[in-house]
């Protein structure tokens, strides 16, 4: 299968933007699959963000803000 969702992290180290950590983006074939890997992510406090790759459609992007929202809706 052809991957059509992403999910992009990243450790949240401090105050200073410059001591962040470079992101690190993964690609997945089903939105389950991207919220399952999103989940674990959750649990080790990183800052997250996710999304349909192009040219997929419907387009979707879910902020960090949210995530939460996101994982607690129905399963495709």
């Amino acid at each position: 299968m052809t991957p059509t969702w992403y999910v992009t992290f990243e450790r949240k180290r401090g105050v200073l933007p410059k001591q962040r950590s470079p992101r690190e983006t993964k690609t997945f074939a089903t939105e389950a699959e991207a919220k399952a890997f999103t989940r674990l992510m959750l649990e080790e406090g990183l800052a997250i963000f996710a999304g349909t790759i192009n040219p997929h459609l419907p387009k979707r992007l879910i902020p960090s803000s949210g995530i939460h929202s996101w994982l607690e809706d129905e399963p495709e």
